[in-house]
């Protein structure tokens, strides 16, 4: 039985462009709806009155939880027309109501875009162009940059106060493990967005490796961490490796590093999600005794500097699990956990996922040599409408656009991007992307955005900016310009370094060379000589 809506479906990439799906170690039934399994499986093993979701203002059982998802399912079918394989965009900072929704819309059959709340206007109506979003659901305090860009916006609060109208119980949708159910959206290394699609499967998938493999969570656990939810980083650890087990989520509206400690401190919290910048920023704070209630601590969203492991085992003895994976995998596929950590090693291949390093020709390439990264397992690439998915997928292997070493043990080495995808503070940063902003300003007549080192943050976004005739170089410019791209696209976006030069190093066609740009910034040599 087909989604009544096969918008994504018809946007698959033919069967042929797929990877390699390796299902071996995971056996779904065919008929399957990931929200259903979630919440069921956990009243199934009598978790029903243990915490499962714990906000600011509220905390609500599992019990609850299904209840409060299936009077939204009511709504959505009775009250806002839903149908099978409809997108629904979803606006909002962590919290119950957001996971509630997330659950909700694929429980009855509906295909998941959650957006982060520090997109703007112009991101927002690329991904609801994209995706062919009619309906969206959105927090009352972002309403204001979705206004007009869907047939439908419907507010968290008005939401609340229909679901509170209708009656509990909902069955959930009759859909397929291999529907789709989650569109993530990367940004890629041009800016423009790709749609990751993944299966209800794939959902259950990364709950059933990487996390019970790994991360080895129990039904006791209270996780917590700071990626927004629309991050599949923090979807997995905040929302459905949990639920898989049972255990309770801590979901923070704001998670910088200070917050979070006191929240790891005041929840007593057992396992944490959050980039290597956080980590870094927490031991700073002061850690004696606040994360005593820590048992696993897991690291993703840019490398994991060895200093910062050995800093964090010193303060807390726990080993920080490292960790790569990708929106296209939909969560980590290399990592290692305990005596299997080596520091400054990513980690080996989880269990069902294979990774190799290969060359251009993807031959594989001998332990010690410097290559593409490629993967393959339950879970891979399918972009919506793209061509580029030629790009990732090739002979059946997801290529990441990263370049790695694997030495005679095993262990997988990062080494850099293969693109111009910056990594800062965990998220990705398209180059190309904060050019474009930076070029609508009246000041800027030529400009390019490559990644720098920061002892801070691992890396940086810096912009290399030829002003035009009538401006002038200095802090104010410097400031007015980061103010600039901030009010245009993602803030987290803008480039916190801006060097003023004459010009930029360009081929004989005109084709900017950054590769020349990011040698000079490491002290390699000088472009401009």
């Amino acid at each position: 039985m087909a989604l009544l809506d096969s918008f994504a479906a018809d946007g698959l990439p033919r069967r042929e462009h797929w990877p390699d799906l390796l299902l071996g170690r995971l056996r779904y039934p065919a008929r399957l709806n990931c929200a259903s399994a979630l919440m069921d499986g956990a009243l199934d093993a009598g978790h029903g009155d243990r915490p499962a979701l714990i906000g600011e203002f509220e905390t609500l059982t599992y019990r609850e939880l299904r209840s409060r998802v299936d009077r939204i399912c009511r709504v959505l079918v009775e009250d806002l027309g839903l149908v099978s394989g409809n997108r629904v965009l979803l606006r909002a900072p962590n919290n119950p109501l957001l996971v509630c929704c997330w659950l909700a819309v694929a429980k009855a059959g509906g295909i998941v875009v959650a957006t982060m709340p520090l997109l703007r206007r112009r991101e927002l109506s690329d991904i609801v162009e994209r995706a062919a979003i009619r309906l969206a659901l959105c927090d009352d305090r972002l309403l204001a940059e979705l206004d007009g860009l869907c047939d439908q916006l419907t507010s968290f609060g008005e939401l609340e106060a229909r679901a509170a109208q209708k009656p509990d119980g909902f069955e959930g949708c009759d859909t397929a493990a291999d529907d789709v159910v989650l569109i993530a959206f990367t940004s890629g290394t041009s800016g423009r967005p790709k749609g990751t699609m993944h299966f209800h499967r794939d959902v259950l998938a990364i709950c059933d490796t990487f996390s019970r493999e790994i991360v080895a969570p129990r039904s006791d656990d209270v996780f917590i961490g700071s990626p927004p939810i629309a991050f599949t980083f923090g979807l997995g650890g905040l929302v459905t490796f949990p639920l898989r087990v049972g255990a309770a989520t801590v979901l923070l509206e704001r998670g910088a590093p200070e917050l979070l400690l006191e929240a790891i401190e005041r929840h007593r919290a057992t396992i944490c999600f959050t980039a290597p910048t956080a980590y870094r920023a927490m031991l700073s704070l002061g850690m004696a005794g606040r994360a005593a209630s820590l048992r696993r601590c897991v690291s993703a969203g840019e490398t994991l500097p060895r200093a910062t492991f050995e800093a964090w085992q010193a303060a807390t003895g726990i080993r920080l699990i490292d960790g790569i994976g990708t929106t296209e995998m939909l969560h980590v596929f290399i990592s290692a956990a305990d005596d299997e950590i080596r520091p400054g090693a990513t980690g080996r291949p989880v269990p069902g996922y294979e990774a190799r390093v290969v060359d251009d020709e993807m031959g594989e390439l001998p332990a010690g040599v410097v290559g593409r990264l490629a993967v393959r397992g339950p879970t891979g690439c399918r972009y919506l409408n793209d061509a580029r998915q030629l790009d990732y997928v090739r002979d059946g292997w997801n290529l990441t656009g990263d370049a790695y070493l694997v030495d005679e043990e095993g262990y997988f080495h990062y080494q850099a991007r293969t693109d111009d995808m910056i990594v800062t503070s965990g998220y990705n940063v398209a180059g190309p992307e904060v050019e474009e902003a930076l070029l609508e300003h009246d000041a800027v007549r030529e400009c390019a955005v490559i990644a720098a080192a920061d002892a801070q943050r691992g890396t940086i976004v810096k912009a290399f900016v030829v002003l035009g005739p009538d401006a002038a170089p200095g802090e104010h410019t410097v400031v007015e310009l980061q103010n600039f791209v901030k009010a245009r696209i993602a803030p987290y976006k803008y480039p916190r370094a801006i060097e003023f030069v004459d010009s930029l190093p360009r081929t004989e066609n005109g084709k900017l060379q950054r590769y020349l740009l990011r040698e000079a910034q490491a002290g390699v040599r000088a472009w401009n000589t």
